[in-house]
């Protein structure tokens, strides 16, 4: 009891510091006017005036550094590598830091870095230059990518090497502990019910989706975190690494059943042949990046919502501001809690999906002669 006191202690601890952090990077923020794009209107940089817009998608939003928090008027940022190919200039590679920071951005190498609704973007910094160029810096959300990786790597090839040590027969310890409910949860009401014989096959498949999704997801909700899985390119890779998997392994029957469904009139299938083309080829999978970006997307939006009343209430009056202090921290940590819910709910679901999709790709012809055993 007195250790399970102590857990709920450290988490609405760190809601609580998820909310105050947020709180602080806004409040340093909110006396300034951070400009969303190049041709926003005069009467948004009114001084004092909170641009609502650019402080959301300021935090939501990949960036070329990862800015953590402002301090005596001051961004305190972490620098990350700009790495630029271009077939006309070569490669290109400095620090994001050499640009300066937002209102303020300088050339620097040669490119030139402005803010277009929201969102960081470079181009050269000669407007008459029209040479194309690659762009494969290590973003923030790249950074997040990275990080999530070398946690799971370690995480779980030391629970590897444990089962191939003692066997899977002996009590798990330790991280261990912790992870195989998971896994055993993921085999018995995930992989066996929707790929029956075959489950094996894909487990690893569903629990590197499963324990991806879910680390990113509780990375986006640490103080000056990322947002890898509210980022819909990084939704849509996932969804396509499930399509690539289903493709390759469907069989006759789905492609039966796709371009010939059986039991049906000629005349209905040239009206129905179209929709299970696009159902199974492409809505399956954009619905299923769609879903994983809109809920965690939504989720820190909400968060930021809310916090940012505050300034919203306190810049019609300093007395509303701080009577809604309260409110809004106490709806932002009951947000926290949730969305700790869905960060698993929603790794879950893809990865539940995932195995449904593919079980209906390998799923083989059964012939209907129960009715014959029935007699017998």
């Amino acid at each position: 009891m007195h250790k399970s006191n102590i857990k709920r202690a450290k988490s609405v601890l760190l809601a609580i510091f998820f909310t105050f952090g947020l709180m602080g990077n806004l409040f340093a923020q909110g006396h300034e006017v951070a400009p969303t794009t190049e041709n926003i209107s005069e009467e948004h940089h009114e001084e004092g005036k909170l641009d609502i817009k650019g402080e959301i998608f300021g935090h939501i939003s990949d960036s070329y550094g990862w800015h953590l928090f402002d301090f005596g008027g001051h961004p305190v940022s972490v620098p990350l590598p700009v790495i630029l190919i271009s077939p006309a200039h070569g490669v290109t590679v400095f620090m994001s830091s050499e640009f300066g920071h937002a209102p303020h951005f300088v050339p620097a190498n040669g490119y030139e870095m402005y803010v277009e609704n929201g969102k960081q973007k470079i181009r050269f910094a000669d407007q008459n230059d029209t040479s194309a160029f690659y762009d494969i810096s290590i973003t923030k959300n790249v950074l997040c990518l990275f990080l999530s990786i070398i946690i799971l790597w370690f995480l779980l090839t030391g629970i590897a090497k444990k089962y191939k040590k003692n066997g899977a027969n002996v009590a798990p310890t330790g991280f261990q502990n912790a992870v195989e409910p998971i896994i055993g949860f993921i085999q018995e009401n995930v992989a066996k019910p929707n790929l029956g014989k075959t489950y094996a096959k894909y487990m690893p498949l569903l629990l590197t989706l499963f324990f991806f999704i879910w680390v990113n997801n509780l990375l986006g909700l640490l103080p000056f975190g990322f947002n890898l899985t509210g980022n819909i390119a990084v939704t849509l890779v996932l969804a396509l690494i499930f399509f690539v998997v289903m493709l390759i392994n469907s069989n006759k029957n789905f492609w039966g059943h796709i371009f010939n469904p059986p039991g049906v009139p000629l005349g209905i299938k040239f009206i129905l042949v179209p929709i299970e083309i696009l159902s199974n080829l492409l809505i399956k999978p954009v619905a299923l990046a769609i879903r994983l970006f809109a809920n965690i997307f939504a989720g820190h939006t909400i968060i930021l919502s809310i916090i940012l009343l505050i300034f919203i209430f306190a810049g019609l009056s300093k007395v509303a501001g701080i009577a809604f202090v309260p409110v809004s921290v106490g709806f932002s940590i009951f947000m926290f809690f949730l969305e700790l819910l869905v960060a698993a709910i929603q790794a879950f679901i893809f990865t539940n999906l995932t195995a449904v999709f593919i079980g209906q790709a390998i799923e083989e012809h059964h012939h209907d002669d129960s009715h014959g055993h029935d007699h017998h």
